[in-house]
């Protein structure tokens, strides 16, 4: 019995090293397959566009492919829900974006709690919104478009891409603190509603920069602001909301998850990668380009603001009166 109890604690002790063993191997091949990485939104919006640059470089320098798959819907939730419950090995990814600490406060009824079951791996940018109209809309200032608000209440259609964005936030915040009244309208992610802002369906939208900017600079669209303090470099003309509206303010962030219990060994080896990316003169001239400002740094670092951002939102979705069940 105690040879038999002694073999069984030698086995164990070898199973348990090649399991070690077999992580640090796992991660020092990681990654041997095509990584998926998913965007909880249709193509076009900020968050597709941001994984699709990221993914090409990531792809060239880790030597397979990194797929961008869009799973949207939910407000956000159907994807990341999807990775949350994937296998933790590293080959699925998810772009973790502003909804992500929203959702937390929003959603009544989650069936996962994503700053606990979410791995933060690295950040990406952080963007401005932007306050986009029609651009035969007659104002072309915030102050007129505040002006004409409360001489039409209840007449101003507001776009967004999905409740409980920072798009709808941003938009909730406007409200509340100029007393506009307009009515919200939902959409599956930026893209349709942009289409609908062009074609007059909806009126304003405080859209992710980085989604918007072709349509700013085309002219499809017309600008009055951006959500940030200071103006954006590649916007210069375009002043803060903060100026009209004191004390206004929002940004979006975005970054990297992974399946809690992924192997620190993968979770490092991807962000190391992507710090080195954010220092690339190339890639930051293309994040600047559409708004976003790199915030590179540790995965501790992005699990902070991934808990920094879901508690600064609670009382912003709370005040607005907001629920999703």
């Amino acid at each position: 019995m105690k040879h038999f109890i002694r073999l069984a604690a030698v086995t164990l002790t070898a199973i348990g090293l090649c399991t070690s063993a077999g992580f640090a191997a796992g991660a020092d091949n990681y990654p041997s397959r095509p990584v998926k990485w998913v965007v909880p939104y249709p193509p076009g919006g900020t968050t597709d566009v941001l994984a699709r640059l990221s993914a090409q470089w990531l792809s060239e320098h880790l030597g397979q492919q990194f797929i961008v798959e869009n799973k949207p819907g939910g407000g956000n939730n159907i994807g990341t829900e999807f990775v949350i419950r994937s296998d933790p090995d590293g080959y699925t990814m998810l772009l973790v974006n502003p909804a992500n600490g929203i959702n937390t406060t929003l959603y009544k009824n989650l069936k996962f709690n994503f700053p606990k079951d979410i791995q933060g791996v690295a950040g990406l940018v952080r963007t401005p919104n932007v306050m986009v109209i029609n651009k035969d809309f007659p104002v072309k200032t915030v102050q007129e478009f505040i002006d004409y608000c409360k001489k039409n209440p209840g007449k101003i259609n507001m776009a967004s891409s999905g409740a409980g964005t920072s798009v709808h936030l941003s938009g909730e915040l406007f409200k509340k603190m100029t007393g506009c009244d307009m009515t919200h309208i939902p959409y599956k992610g930026a893209g349709p509603a942009l289409t609908d802002i062009m074609g007059n369906q909806v009126q304003v939208i405080f859209d992710n920069l980085p989604s918007s900017s072709g349509f700013i600079k085309s002219g499809a669209v017309r600008a009055l602001g951006v959500t940030s303090t200071k103006r954006d470099a590649e916007f210069p003309d375009l002043p803060p909301i903060a100026d009209t509206v004191p004390g206004y303010e929002a940004t979006a962030w975005f970054g990297i998850g992974m399946p809690k219990g992924t192997p620190m060994e993968i979770v490092n080896k991807v962000n190391a990668e992507v710090n080195r990316m954010l220092k690339d003169p190339g890639m930051i001239e293309k994040f600047a380009k559409l708004g976003g400002t790199p915030i590179p740094g540790t995965p501790e670092d992005f699990q902070k603001t991934i808990q920094a951002e879901t508690d600064k939102w609670a009382p912003v979705v709370q005040a607005s009166g907001a629920k999703v069940e």
